[in-house]
């Protein structure tokens, strides 16, 4: 870490180019040659994209930014403050620290925060910004963390593992066993050093698979981020051997919105029914969990067929995603699409529907836009259907 950076003259470059096109920035001459251009833009990128995915620390004077991958792959503030809801006590370890956030909101709940990189630089950097962010119960330690485990050899509260999913020889990946580390082979050896354990991944990873390779699972949260799903958080317990729980989170600007249920209950089946008076969509999480007849059940909602994930009612509920009145349901033919749709404008969403929104806008002149909302799927008796509907 090149502690020139931090000069006061560099500091307010870079924030005056907080926004700035890299590229054009690339072809000008460094100003400051005693720091290598190619580091100060670096700064100038990954500051950028921290603006508002990691505010605090946009704030904050003197923070140094690792590269902007780091900063792409490391959780935000939002998500980190839910995740560190789910840890207490006296000490926790996190094996694969990164940038560090995490570990930040984790030590505003355990006592004492453990944060292992095995890159060097990334660590010194992380340890310089806590330094900055006041925060004095958090060491750092660079190196391999099953090696710093074994070294420490203590129990510990919690263990916190964020799984690299690249891989040098596989690329991206999307098994546990492929990331680095591979968590499924080392639990043994996790649950050595302590009882309870708290795994992130990205919400590519299938559910079920993770329920395969893992095991004492006690909860699965999914959490979203203004309905854009953000990790899926998978909270081990020793020798537990329990029903799982799955909770949903979808964290929004006014509200919080959440749905828990248990996995894989064979008991909860749906009930059908043509379109009512109003439609329900979930938020990303819930669609993420695959509790599709237990949403419905919970709210008591008519589901509309068993593939299409579109709920109804007849009176208005509170529900944890979108809700609308429908105007118009309508046949999905030539007739009907002239009369209510072509050439109009229209937000336009697919479930469970044999075509693309971009070939229906195309086919029927559809403009995006506007007040309408249009869902193109499928009834109970598998005939294409268009709802045509109001937001509320």
């Amino acid at each position: 870490m090149d502690l020139n950076i931090l000069s006061s003259e560099i500091q307010e470059f870079i924030d005056r180019n907080i926004g700035s096109s890299i590229a054009k920035l690339a072809l000008q001459k460094n100003p400051f040659p005693r720091v290598e251009w190619i580091a100060i833009l670096n700064q100038i990128e990954a500051k950028t994209k921290a603006k508002d995915k990691l505010p605090h620390w946009f704030r904050t004077e003197k923070i140094v930014y690792p590269s902007k991958v780091s900063i792409e792959q490391t959780s935000s503030e939002r998500t980190a403050l839910y995740k560190s809801t789910i840890v207490s006590g006296g000490t926790l370890i996190d094996l694969t620290g990164g940038f560090g956030v995490d570990d930040y909101y984790f030590s505003k709940r355990v006592t004492a925060v453990t944060h292992c990189e095995i890159n060097p630089e990334l660590s010194e950097i992380v340890a310089h910004n806590y330094m900055q962010l006041d925060v004095t119960n958090i060491a750092c330690h660079a190196g391999d963390s099953l090696n710093t485990l074994q070294s420490l050899n203590r129990k510990w509260d919690w263990i916190y593992i964020d799984p690299s999913r690249r891989n040098d020889a596989k690329g991206k990946v999307f098994m546990l066993k492929d990331c680095l580390p591979n968590v499924p082979d080392n639990l043994d050896n996790y649950f050595k050093n302590s009882d309870a354990i708290l795994i992130k991944t990205a919400p590519l990873l299938d559910i079920s698979a993770g329920v395969l390779e893992l095991r004492n699972i006690k909860t699965i949260h999914i959490v979203a981020l203004e309905n854009d799903v953000k990790e899926l958080l998978w909270e081990l317990h020793k020798n537990y051997v329990g029903k799982i729980e799955i909770k949903t989170i979808n964290l929004l600007k006014d509200k919080t919105e959440s749905f828990d249920f248990i996995w894989n209950n064979q008991y909860q089946t749906s009930n059908y029914s043509a379109p009512q008076k109003y439609l329900y969509e979930p938020n990303s999480a819930i669609m993420k969990s695959g509790g599709f007849d237990e949403i419905g059940t919970f709210y008591t909602l008519n589901k509309l067929q068993k593939h299409s994930h579109l709920y109804t009612s007849t009176n208005l509920i509170s529900f944890p995603g979108r809700i609308f009145e429908i105007k118009n349901c309508i046949t999905y033919n030539k007739v009907e699409m002239k009369t209510f749709l072509q050439d109009k404008k229209a937000n336009v969403t697919i479930r469970n529907f044999p075509d693309t929104v971009e070939n229906i806008r195309k086919k029927w002149k559809i403009k995006d836009g506007g007040t309408s909302y249009c869902f193109f799927t499928t009834d109970e008796n598998n005939n294409k259907i268009v709802l045509i509907c109001n937001k509320i």
